[in-house]
C-alpha cells in the first residue's frame, strides 16, 4: 500500500485537513475525489473528514486506493529491468503489443503482467492495476513504464507534458547519413483518420528529434536490390508524437529499415522495424531521485548489424 506522511508543523496549527493535502501533496483533483469518499485520509491513525483542523505535531497520513487490472493472465514474458513499490520498466520484446486491442486481443504485455504478479506477489507491493504510461508500437522494442498507482502515472504524464522525461532510441535507417548529427524540427499531424500512418504537415503538431550517427554501413555492404546502405543512429525525442522517429526519418529519405508502414521492408535483414527504445531518464515520482535505465540492443537488430558488418 502507498502512504503519503506528513508532520504538521507549528505553522500549519488549526489548518484544514484538506488544505494541508493540497499544500503537500500533488494529487489530481479525480484522485482527490476518490480519496475523501474512500476516507483515505487519516490524522494520528485515525480517518478524518477534510474539514477537520489538524494541529501542530499531528502525523497526516493518506492512504492511496489499491486496485487491480482484470487482463486474462498469459505467459508473455516480462523483463523488468527497474520494479520498486511504485512502478516498473519493462524491457519490452519486439512483436507484442502493450495492451489489448481489437486486432491483438490475446498475448499482449498486459496479459503477461497478470501472471508476473501472481508469481512475485510479496517482492515490491501488492497486485496492482496496470497503468502504462508510455506507449511502444507492437514491433518497437525497448523500455516500457508501468505505475502501479494513480499518482504515479499522473505525475510521469506530468513529466512528460513538459518534456522533463530524456527518451533515447536507437535506429537502423536506411540510406547513408552525411551528417554526424542533426535535428528534425517537423510538425506531425494525422492526414488521414481512416489510415494509421502520420505524416509531417504544416498544420500538424510540434515534433522535434535529434539524431547523432553511431556507424555507417555504405551499399557494398547492403543488398544489391536494396538501399543504398544503412546507418546507425542514436535518437533522442523532444516530443513524444505517434510514430515520431519513423515519420521524420522517412520524410527525410532515411526511413527505419523493415518499417512497412513507411516504406521500407527489408526481410533479407530484419523481419521488423529495427527501432528499439534503449535510453529513459526521470524523476522518480516518489523518491525525487532521477532514474535513468537502460535496455541493450536487441538479438534481431545485433544480427542485422553484425550482417551489414560483414
Amino acid at each position: 500500500m502507498t502512504e503519503f506522511r506528513h508532520i504538521v508543523t507549528t505553522e500549519e496549527d488549526g489548518a484544514e485537513v484538506r488544505d494541508l493535502m493540497r499544500r503537500h501533496f500533488d494529487f489530481s483533483s479525480r484522485l482527490r475525489g476518490r480519496i475523501k469518499r474512500e476516507r483515505r485520509v487519516f490524522l494520528n491513525g485515525e480517518s478524518v473528514p477534510g474539514y477537520y483542523r489538524a494541529k501542530a505535531g499531528d502525523v497526516l497520513v493518506i492512504r492511496l486506493p489499491e486496485d487491480r487490472s482484470h487482463f486474462l493472465p498469459e505467459n508473455v514474458p516480462i523483463d523488468p529491468v527497474y520494479e520498486d513499490s511504485h512502478l516498473m520498466v519493462i524491457n519490452k520484446q519486439p512483436g507484442v503489443t502493450v495492451h489489448p486491442t481489437k486486432g491483438h486481443t490475446h498475448g499482449t504485455i498486459a496479459n503477461g503482467l497478470m501472471v508476473y504478479m501472481d508469481s512475485h506477489a510479496g517482492e515490491n507491493g501488492n497486485p496492482f492495476k496496470i497503468r502504462f504510461v508510455n506507449r511502444l508500437d507492437m514491433d518497437t522494442s525497448g523500455l516500457l513504464i508501468v505505475a502501479k498507482n494513480a499518482y504515479v502515472q499522473n505525475d510521469i504524464v506530468q513529466q512528460m507534458k513538459q518534456d522533463h522525461i530524456a527518451k533515447e532510441y536507437v535506429a537502423l535507417v536506411c540510406g547513408v547519413l552525411d551528417e554526424e548529427s542533426g535535428c528534425l524540427d517537423l510538425p506531425i499531424g494525422h492526414p488521414d483518420p481512416d489510415s494509421p500512418c502520420r505524416g509531417v504537415c504544416e498544420d500538424g503538431a510540434p515534433s522535434v528529434t535529434w539524431y547523432q550517427v553511431l556507424e555507417r554501413f555504405p551499399d557494398d555492404t547492403a543488398d544489391a536490390a536494396g538501399p543504398e546502405g544503412y546507418t546507425l543512429v542514436r535518437l533522442r525525442l523532444e516530443t513524444g508524437r505517434t510514430h515520431q522517429i519513423r515519420v521524420h526519418m522517412s520524410h527525410i529519405g532515411h526511413p527505419v529499415a523493415g518499417d512497412l508502414l513507411y516504406g521500407s521492408p527489408c526481410p533479407e535483414l530484419i523481419g521488423r522495424q529495427a527501432l528499439h527504445a534503449a535510453s529513459l531518464r526521470f524523476i522518480h515520482p516518489i523518491t525525487k531521485k532521477e532514474l535513468h535505465i537502460e535496455a541493450p540492443i536487441p538479438d534481431d537488430m545485433q544480427q542485422a548489424i553484425r550482417i551489414l558488418r560483414g
